[in-house]
C-alpha cells in the first residue's frame, strides 16, 4: 500500500515543480527546462528531480543547474502551499543522463549504418 502512496505523491511533485518552472519562476537560467521524472525516498522526506533541457552545451548546463540549485527553496515553499503532507521533502535537482545516453545510441547506430553503406560501395 505504501508503494501506491509513493506513486501517487511522486506524479503530483512532478506535474506541480513543472507547473511552478513554467509560472513562478521567472529565472532565464531556467527556460525550457522539463521535469522527467522525481524519485522520492520510502520515508518521503528527500526528492531527486530529474530534469532535461534542449541544449548541448556545458556552459548552458552550469547554468541551468546553477539556476534550479538557485530556485530549490522557492520550489519547496511552493509544493508546501499546494501539497499537503506533514513535511514537505528536500528538494535536489539532477540532470537526467537517459536523454544524453539515447543520443549516444543513435550517434552509434548511424555510424554502423554509414560503414555498413561505406562496405557496400
Amino acid at each position: 500500500m505504501a508503494n501506491y502512496r509513493l506513486g501517487r505523491v511522486r506524479q503530483e511533485i512532478l506535474k506541480e515543480v513543472n507547473d511552478i518552472l513554467y509560472h513562478q519562476i521567472k529565472d532565464p537560467r531556467v527556460e525550457g527546462v522539463t521535469i522527467t521524472d522525481v524519485e522520492l525516498t520510502g520515508d518521503l522526506q528527500h526528492a531527486t528531480i530529474f530534469y532535461s533541457t534542449l541544449t548541448n552545451l556545458a556552459g548552458q548546463r552550469q547554468k541551468t543547474e546553477a539556476g534550479l540549485k538557485a530556485a530549490s527553496g522557492k520550489i519547496r515553499s511552493e509544493l508546501a502551499k499546494r501539497i499537503s503532507l506533514y513535511k514537505v521533502p528536500e528538494v535536489v535537482f539532477e540532470r537526467d543522463q537517459s536523454i544524453d545516453y539515447g543520443q549516444h545510441i543513435d550517434d552509434l547506430l548511424d555510424q554502423i549504418k554509414s560503414e555498413e553503406k561505406d562496405q557496400k560501395d
